[in-house]
């Protein structure tokens, strides 16, 4: 793995920060640690402080040992990062398998000014680069209750131009409508959103299994399995309003008009 893009020397190792959004159904900050082992710059270990699945290891470049973090109780896995390094560095470096910089690090001891900064940084690109997306609403739109639907064609999508039929499902919150799922049924590259402006859990159809990505999102609509999905993706309490049956009287209209989409733009 590369060092991060932003580095800070707290004493004997180096703090590398970077946002790594990368990976669609996940993203969070990386933390790694860094010292110079034998004249190389060795990353010691890396905390990947992810939403769905933090985790960290001990020595990449070495025995490679990848813990995962119960997020249950370590609180934040940033916080329990940043704790760590602040008080029990030795011990992890030493798990890791450098014990002379083990010994540099109980010898020298951390620049807590310098661990101010990291904290703030990381903070800092925690917040600021998230990756979320904000989409249109759609053309069509039906209302079920305390959610709707808005359904659309959309094309030329990203380098590849991909095109296809898009169904948003949204709410309103505090004057505001907003997206809590997306279904992205696209030709070339089609995915669905968990909660696009909230953790943005971006999944990638396999479709040798799904089938098409459209007869799939709306067999989730039909089975009652919106509820599930809108609570996995951050709103539980939107999720426990759902009228499923006022989402069951409004999939007929919006299905032909699905597919109807689907029709009409066939290349």
């Amino acid at each position: 793995m590369e060092k991060g893009d932003t580095i800070i020397n707290v004493g004997p190792v180096d703090v590398a920060l970077s946002y790594r959004k990368e990976i669609m159904p996940d993203q969070g900050l990386m933390v790694q640690v860094y010292g110079d082992v034998d004249g190389h710059d060795t990353e010691i270990l890396r905390f990947d402080c992810f939403d769905q699945d933090p985790h960290y290891h001990y020595g990449p470049e070495n025995m490679n040992i990848r813990l995962h973090m119960d997020k249950t109780t370590v609180g934040t896995a940033l916080g329990w990062t940043l704790k760590n390094i602040r008080t029990n560095l030795p011990a992890m470096v030493r798990r890791a398998g450098y014990d002379d910089l083990a010994a540099s690090i109980e010898a020298e001891g951390i620049d807590e000014n310098k661990m101010d900064e990291v904290d703030e940084c990381a903070l800092g690109k925690s917040r600021d680069e998230r990756r979320t997306v904000t989409h249109f609403r759609g053309d069509h739109i039906y209302e079920a209750g305390n959610i709707r639907f808005g359904v659309e064609f959309r094309t030329n999508i990203g380098a590849a131009n991909d095109r296809g039929v898009a169904i948003h499902v949204l709410t309103d919150h505090l004057g505001q409508e907003f997206e809590l799922l997306a279904f992205d049924c696209f030709e070339i590259a089609p995915h669905y959103h968990y909660g696009p402006r909230n953790q943005d859990v971006r999944i990638y159809w396999d479709t040798t299994t799904s089938g098409h990505t459209l007869a799939w999102t709306l067999d989730q609509f039909k089975s009652g399995n919106l509820s599930n999905m809108i609570d996995r993706a951050g709103y539980p309490t939107v999720a426990a309003n759902v009228d499923n049956d006022l989402v069951q009287a409004v999939i007929p209209a919006m299905e032909e008009k699905a597919w109807a989409l689907v029709g009409t733009n066939q290349q």
